[in-house]
This record gives C-alpha cells, structure tokens and sequence, in this order.
C-alpha cells in the first residue's frame, strides 16, 4: 500500500490488536474446529500488520513477498480443504480462502512493482507504478466492501444484546456468550474482529 506512513501505522495497530485478540482465543479454545479457525484468523491478522509496516522502517523485499505468497498459499488451501460434515462454516471457510489469496495477490502485487519503496505504505516515487491487476483489485474490493457492510450489520444487534444483558445484571461479563464464556470467547467480539480485519483488508487493497 502506498500512502501516508499514518495510515499505514494505523492498519498495523489494527491488525496486530485483531491478530492478538485471536491467539488469545485459540488459546482458550479446546482442540478442534474453534481454535483452528481462532488459529486462521490470528495468522491473517499478524501477517496483514507485517504486511502495512511503513517502507521506510521495514522493506521486506526481496524475501518477504516470497514468503507471504508462500504463507497464505498454504492457509488458502488449507482452509478449502474438505472437513468432516458438520465440522465450522462453508461459508467462512470460504472467506478465510479468499482473504488469504487476497494476501497472496498483495504479495505478488509487491514482487511485480516497477520501481523501488513499494510496499504497503510509504512514499511513493513519482511516476512510480504501483503493481496489480486493476479488475481483479476491483472484484476484491467489491468483496471486502460487502462483507464490512453484512459483518456490520450483525454485528449491531449482538452488541444490542450484550448492552442488555448488562443492564439486566449478567454475570461474570459473559454478555451474548454461553454462561460463564470468558470475553476472549465473546461472539460480539469475534464479530468485531472479523470485521476489523476485513476494514484492514479493504484499506490495504484501495491503495494497492
């Protein structure tokens, strides 16, 4: 992402909050699908905060594109791998699929830019070209926007629910989550990590 450093900075505060909200989660989750899927999105977070560190403290070329394409070629594949009936979301695992391909396309995108200090953020040499295949960027952030929007909108009346809850003296701070739920497995903070990472997604995509 080319751009202010600022707004690189504050995608990687984002991300790397999202990204240590989900090891947390997997950490409090019992082997399964839960802390596989806690597992996919605290990797997704950690490696877009890596991948917004400005230029001008962090050039990761010309290992680093490389290694991310790499990375989220496998967690891609992964994540469309086929599971036992009954076993997480197609849906999600869907998503998980396609952000992660998005990251490897980022990682190309950086591989193929034409001249030096193209990253994720950082300045721009004039007449500098950034690198990309501008419909596919364009269906990508079709995608992103849309989930943001859904991920939104549901998010809204599960923080509703654990408002009331509060007010109706809920115990233990559990919220919208089953009795006794830790915050770190809180639906409406899951929900909010989800669509902080696709806000990240979107923003690291428009300035591709």
């Amino acid at each position: 992402m080319h751009g202010p450093p600022l707004i690189g900075w504050l995608l990687v505060a984002l991300c790397a909050a999202t990204g240590g909200y989900c090891l947390l989660q997997m950490r409090g989750e019992p082997p399964g699908p839960g802390r596989r899927v806690a597992g996919a999105e605290a990797l997704m977070g950690l490696g877009m905060a890596v991948m917004a560190v400005p230029s001008t403290v962090l050039d990761p070329r010309p290992w680093g594109p490389p290694a991310f394409a790499a990375v989220f070629a496998v967690a891609a594949v992964r994540a469309l791998l086929p599971v036992p009936r009954g076993v997480g979301l197609p849906g999600h695992r869907l998503h998980h699929a396609v952000g992660a391909l998005a990251m490897v396309y980022m990682a190309l995108a950086m591989m193929v830019g034409t001249t030096g200090g193209h990253h994720h953020t950082g300045g721009m040499a004039p007449g500098r070209m950034a690198g990309g295949v501008p419909l596919l960027t364009g269906v990508l952030l079709v995608y992103f926007a849309v989930y943001v929007v859904r991920s939104g909108l549901r998010l809204v009346p599960m923080t509703d629910g654990a408002v009331d809850g509060a007010g109706g003296g809920a115990v233990d701070g559990a919220g919208t989550g089953p009795p006794g739920a830790g915050w770190s497995r809180r639906p409406e903070l899951r929900h909010a990590c989800r669509l902080s990472m696709g806000i990240g997604m979107f923003a690291m995509l428009l300035a591709l």
